[in-house]
Formats: C-alpha cells, sequence, structure tokens
C-alpha cells in the first residue's frame, strides 16, 4: 500500500482594489532583492490603470515622505494601511489614568484637539 502525499495549494492573497486616497503600503521590489535601502515607502494613491501591453491593474501613488510621484506600481507588492491599526493607539488609549505619561503621544494629541473643539474639560479627579 502506497501513502500518499498531502496536495498542498499555494497561498493565494485575495486581489485588492485601490481607491484614490487610499494610504498603502509598498515596496519597490527590485531595490529590496538588490539590498538597497530605501526600498519601503507609504503611499497616497493618485490613479490606477491597465497597462495594454500586460492587461495589468497598476498604480500612480505620491510617496508621502518626500512628496514624490511613483508610476506604474504593481498591486502584488502594496499592502492597505488601515485606518484602525493607525488609530489603535487612540482607541485604546487609558483616558482614566490620571498620568498622562501613559497615552502614546497620538492620544494625547486627539484628546487635546477634541477638548478644544467641545470648549469642555477633563472631569476633575479626586
Amino acid at each position: 500500500m502506497t501513502q500518499q502525499q498531502p496536495q498542498t495549494q499555494p497561498a493565494v492573497r485575495p486581489e485588492t482594489h485601490y481607491l484614490k486616497g487610499d494610504l498603502v503600503l509598498f515596496r519597490d521590489v527590485e531595490r529590496f532583492w538588490l539590498g538597497l535601502p530605501g526600498h519601503t515607502f507609504v503611499g497616497r494613491v493618485e490613479r490606477s490603470w491597465t497597462n495594454v501591453q500586460s492587461g495589468k491593474l497598476l498604480y500612480d501613488l505620491t510617496e508621502l515622505s518626500g512628496n514624490r510621484a511613483r508610476a506604474g506600481i504593481d498591486p502584488d507588492y502594496m499592502r492597505p494601511l488601515p485606518a484602525t491599526d493607525a488609530m489603535h493607539d487612540i482607541d485604546t488609549a487609558p483616558l482614566s489614568e490620571p498620568d498622562t505619561g501613559a497615552m502614546t503621544p497620538a492620544a494625547v494629541a486627539w484628546l487635546r484637539q477634541h477638548l478644544v473643539q467641545d470648549s469642555s474639560a477633563l472631569p476633575v479627579r479626586r
């Protein structure tokens, strides 16, 4: 009796379509594989288009750190930057702590902005 080898299927990443204004993390794959620095960037999607020769959907981005245009980015080397991840520190800030040092700078900034907009003050701790 022969033993069958388990069949494994390659992991398939679901195809993501990005919209204008979406924030993404993207990797310059050539720089990455050559071991060069500065291969990963945060970008904002400006537009999408289809390459007429390959039929592949590509994106034009603005690299946020230097406001530099990047054209023809392959979405296989892009990942979405979800708002929930960016806002996690604010959403989980220990607002009941009397010491604001226990909060991250982003949480403190959000709290200050919120208080200015509402013209209210934090309750006094007794």
